[in-house]
């Protein structure tokens, strides 16, 4: 199957039905991403096997982890490098998915006037000081008059989770942490970036009346187990529950089916084999 050319957004069909053709190309996208992702772990770490710089092999010469025995000195060396790459891998994913139901977009070339970026502060200074609690209205409903010459407020902004569905001519703008964390001191600023971006893009789009554009945050898993409330309350003085897309709900938006996290966590539960039987590899290079 040619997954370039399977985009039901763009054929005007129903893209919330999940279709065989869907659901396979879905299973198909996880199994080869964390296939490369195995096979990549593997490469990478057989050829640091005799660099006494390698990661494992200097965790190996700190003696008070070593001193923990080989099962808690090999992961402790592995655990921070596979969080970072693996959290790569699932916001991959993620777009990949996104490709079968929406547009998948990078760039935002626009610009942004300071009475916008002055209502973005002023909005956020208000939630720290708890004036209000978050709701899009405190920026959907604000209109800006635009002048003249707009060159100098121009940027060209990149996004990582910008998604587009040209049947509803809405625009989602996601702003996603694979960890399934935010750190509590970092929430202002990315509701900012989230903000920021939202006026480029309502400001590139300030021609077409009927385009709506919606902002996330999202997690690729939920911190407090899936199906319970995600209580982050530091993140939530910043963002509304409409603003959330967490764990399951995450993939489901990216899948456009409620059935797609389903999907996705039964895939994965087979093709996280491969990943397993490559640590348990890299184990033996090292260990045995």
């Amino acid at each position: 199957m040619n997954l370039a050319t399977f985009n039901p957004a763009i054929n005007n069909t129903d893209t919330s039905l999940m279709t065989l053709e869907k659901k396979k190309a879905i299973e198909i996208i996880v199994d080869t991403a964390i296939t490369n992702f195995s096979e990549g772990l593997l490469s990478r770490y057989s050829k640091e096997v005799s660099d006494e710089n390698g990661v494992i092999n200097m965790k190996k010469n700190n003696c008070f982890i070593a001193e923990l025995g080989e099962e808690f000195m090999f992961y402790s060396a592995f655990v921070r490098s596979f969080d970072s790459s693996f959290g790569n891998v699932l916001e991959n994913i993620g777009n990949s998915i996104a490709t079968l139901s929406y547009e998948v977009r990078d760039n935002i070339d626009s610009f942004i006037l300071p009475d916008q970026l002055q209502r973005i502060a002023t909005i956020l200074d208000n939630y720290v000081d708890h004036v209000t609690k978050p709701n899009n209205s405190h920026y959907d409903s604000y209109l800006s008059i635009f002048p003249k010459n707009v060159s100098s407020f121009k940027r060209t902004h990149r996004t990582d989770n910008y998604f587009y569905n040209p049947i509803k001519n809405e625009h989602y703008l996601i702003e996603l942490k694979a960890s399934g964390d935010l750190d509590n001191k970092k929430a202002r600023a990315e509701k900012n970036a989230l903000l920021e971006e939202y006026y480029l893009l309502k400001n590139q789009l300030s021609n077409d009346p009927s385009a709506k554009v919606f902002i996330f945050f999202g997690t690729a898993y939920n911190k407090f187990g899936e199906g319970n409330e995600w209580r982050q309350e530091r993140v939530r003085q910043f963002f509304s529950q409409d603003e959330l897309l967490i764990g399951q709900d995450y993939w489901n938006f990216v899948c456009n089916s409620p059935m797609g996290f389903d999907i996705i966590f039964t895939q994965y539960k087979k093709s996280a084999e491969k990943i397993r039987l490559a640590l348990s590899k890299i184990k033996g290079m090292y260990f045995e």
